[in-house]
């Protein structure tokens, strides 16, 4: 527990404050930014910054040429307060005046003085570093001693916080629960987007960016003797488009054929959005004998409650047709999901005036099930009847017999 202090005791809402030192550091760990205030000349100030939690001291980095960072050289530091809140709700009273928000919040009191050992100096800066992402340290170049002559980092003490918050539900007034208007809690969090690569980098998207997913809707890589499946990335932008630039393999799919790398980039982009979402899990396919980018192929409609997911928004260039490459692709995607995932049902939906592909589907072991008539729009703008091919979890063993057999070098290959 953190000692209370004149400074750190509530005049009002007691009921909310809390001096417990695990609730404060988990508040600090979980927030990005703090605000850090002082007063310069007499005036106040408030410096918005990111902050590193390392023990009992909070880090803050800036601009050797900063104000705060030229006050807090002197020997006796600069007094400072830290602020730090995560917004979990807002909360919406049957009365103006009941309106709220949940919120956890950290205020830290004490003197700031600037990191002079060039060793805390050093681990402060990974330490952040690390923060925005476990193993970016080793992910990025290190700074320069020119950089790190230009960065200041303060440390502050942490001995004088305090813990606000608020949690659950509305609090009215009793006379008011019979008005007609609508009460209750909006709850709110802080989510990551899809990473958005820098122009040029080629480097796929690191594990460290990537969200924990559940199995059901994560690209797991693969490995086969003529595949390698592995999460698809925009870096595998024009190496996808040199593959598959040919009017043929986007004959029959919903999308129409790109023009260039950037109207695949945007395929690519909308397919990573769809994986954020919970929507899609894509892969792309690499030819395992050359190590070349030759497709993709996708897990879709994914519902892990009924242990059923669909495979599909698969292109691949025409010069991998026939060769294994398509069928150990299905082989790998169909083994995840009944063998690892516990799938009951695997899905298939291929335009019905796609006979090649329909013909593919049956090779795999897939029943027909039906048409859906007018199910899906065109790029052209008409309408297609699609074809619904299923494989349930019994039809899996003989199902995966026959395709490895058709796998072995004397056999066609489909």
């Amino acid at each position: 527990m953190y000692q209370q202090t004149e400074r750190t005791t509530a005049n009002r809402g007691r009921n909310r404050m809390g001096y417990q030192r695990d609730a404060a550091h988990a508040i600090l760990d979980e927030a990005y930014h703090c605000s850090l205030a002082f007063t310069v000349d007499g005036e106040p100030r408030v410096l918005p910054t990111l902050h590193v939690r390392v023990g009992d001291t909070v880090y803050l980095h800036g601009s050797t040429g900063g104000r705060p960072l030229l006050a807090a050289r002197g020997p006796d530091g600069l007094p400072v307060c830290l602020s730090v809140t995560l917004l979990d709700g807002l909360v919406y009273g049957r009365s103006q005046f009941h309106h709220s928000a949940n919120y956890r919040s950290v205020i830290a009191h004490g003197t700031a003085h600037l990191v002079t050992d060039q060793a805390e100096k050093a681990s402060a800066m990974t330490a952040l570093v690390e923060k925005v992402g476990r193993g970016r340290a080793a992910d990025s170049r290190p700074p320069t001693r020119k950089e790190l002559a230009e960065t200041a980092v303060l440390a502050l003490p942490l001995r004088e916080v305090s813990v606000r918050a608020r949690t659950g539900p509305v609090v009215d007034e009793p006379e008011d629960y019979d008005l007609p208007h609508w009460a209750g809690v909006l709850p709110l969090r802080q989510v990551a987007g899809p990473a958005e690569p820098d122009t040029g980098v080629t480097a796929p998207v690191p594990d460290y960016l990537r969200p924990p997913r559940s199995p059901w809707l994560t690209a797991a890589p693969m490995t086969g003797a003529h595949v390698r499946l592995e999460p698809l990335d925009l870096a595998h932008t024009d190496d996808l488009y040199a593959a598959t630039d040919d009017a043929e393999v986007w004959r029959h799919l919903s999308h129409p054929r790109p023009a260039n790398r950037d109207d695949l980039a945007a395929v690519i982009a909308e397919a990573l959005r769809a994986q954020h979402l919970g929507t899609r899990v894509p892969w792309v396919q690499r030819d395992a004998r050359t190590g070349r980018i030759v497709g993709s192929t996708s897990y879709y409609e994914v519902d892990e409650a009924r242990r059923s997911v669909a495979i599909g928004h698969t292109f691949l260039g025409r010069a991998s047709w026939r060769t294994g490459i398509n069928t150990e692709a299905k082989l790998l995607l169909l083994g995840r999901a009944f063998d690892e995932l516990g799938a009951e049902r695997v899905v298939w939906h291929t335009d019905i005036r796609n006979e090649r592909s329909q013909r593919a589907i049956e090779r795999l072991g897939a029943q027909r099930e039906g048409v859906l008539r007018r199910h899906r729009q065109r790029p052209d703008g008409s309408w297609r009847d699609t074809v619904l091919y299923a494989m349930i979890a019994d039809e899996w063993p003989k199902a995966q017999l026959s395709l490895r057999e058709s796998l072995r070098p004397t056999a066609p290959l489909g």
